[in-house]
């Protein structure tokens, strides 16, 4: 990739014109616009300044190609336009490049786990599917602590976008790899839901009338709370659900509480005329966007970080490249500032302990 690709594909990920761009480095559009066409060359201090109105570090401009991502489909709102795909297809680029970069300094090959494709034509072949693949996992049936942590275990790349209202997740592959990207800051349960409902488009093979997002969210309540589990907390047949036991079911296995309500009636625990009646209370008290009682915190991708640390750990890379491929500046005890109680390694290093 090009010096120029590489202004252009972070300009889109900035969601900038090459006017906007141009004004905020202090250069002409037509600069920017030869630049990106290849038919002229930024200085380095032409590139100091957009590397600081991009919002990137210098090296970024010269980084190799890992992978061109294409995706293909996006779980969105109707109101998320072409720029802003374009924006977040850019950002997964940049993510991904980093990824890979790091995994060839490691010699770190492919998934070491490949996720099974189940032919499903009905539901009931959805439920058993998402059994299944607990089963391959060795899951068992309870609740999932962190399911971010255990598909990363797993050989999937999880990322999270940040910025897009109206973009819920996506899923593709890139190096014949699965990965998945959903939105950053939002409730974990959300969260938790969407990584399950890409992980059905992932595994799910799917014939007949069957329709593939009803599929894929059949998949996602299956996977996070199997029938059998669903049964055992609420019981075979109920005439009602009391909002306290959702909310404490939506701790235990973060899940929401609407999502519940739709697990109830999907496993016809609860009649669909009850679960309309809930369905309606919720949008009546605005629950539908925010549910009431405490939230299920947000779950963040470790992997990443844990190869930068690892490649910095064996002097692979150097400080200031850690830091350009974490994306994100190093923790405090890493880079020596701040610092509190300090503990000795049993090397003999001396590193800083934060409180």
């Amino acid at each position: 990739m090009t010096i120029g690709q590489r202004i252009r594909l972070a300009r889109r990920a900035n969601q900038m014109s090459q006017r906007a761009l141009a004004e905020a480095a202090g250069i002409s559009a037509m600069a920017i616009s030869k630049y990106e066409r290849g038919s002229d060359i930024p200085s380095s201090s032409v590139l100091l300044q957009l590397a600081r109105s991009l919002e990137v570090p210098v090296e970024y401009f010269f980084r190799p190609l890992q992978q061109n991502v294409e995706v293909r489909a996006f779980r969105k709102h109707v109101s998320l336009g072409v720029k802003e795909q374009d924006a977040i297809q850019a950002r997964i680029q940049e993510w991904l490049e980093r990824y890979f970069e790091l995994e060839d300094l490691l010699h770190i090959q492919g998934s070491p786990e490949v996720l099974p494709e189940i032919p499903v034509g009905s539901f009931d072949e959805v439920e058993s599917a998402a059994e299944e693949l607990r089963r391959r996992w060795n899951l068992g049936m309870d609740a999932i602590e962190n399911l971010t942590w255990l598909i990363e275990d797993r050989g999937l790349k999880i990322g999270v976008v940040d910025g897009f209202d109206d973009f819920d997740a996506c899923t593709f592959k890139a190096r014949e790899q699965p990965v998945i990207v959903t939105r950053a800051q939002i409730p974990g349960d959300r969260q938790r839901f969407n990584i399950a409902h890409e992980m059905g488009h992932l595994v799910l093979k799917i014939s007949g009338a069957l329709k593939e997002e009803k599929a894929a969210h059949r998949f996602a309540g299956a996977f996070l709370v199997p029938a059998s589990t669903a049964r055992h907390e609420l019981g075979q047949k109920r005439s009602s659900l009391e909002l306290h036991e959702l909310a404490l079911l939506k701790q235990k296995y973060g899940l929401s509480m609407q999502a519940w309500i739709y697990r109830a009636q999907d496993l016809e625990i609860i009649s669909e005329s009850t679960a309309r009646n809930y369905f309606r209370f919720f949008r009546q008290q605005g629950w539908h966007r925010q549910e009431p009682g405490a939230q299920i915190p947000e779950e963040r991708p470790q992997r990443l970080k844990l190869l930068v640390y690892r490649a910095l750990a064996e002097d692979l890379i150097s400080r200031s490249r850690a830091q350009e491929l974490l994306g994100e500046p190093l923790n405090g005890w890493v880079t020596g500032e701040p610092h509190h109680d300090v503990f000795a390694a049993p090397s003999g290093h001396r590193y800083e302990h934060l409180d």
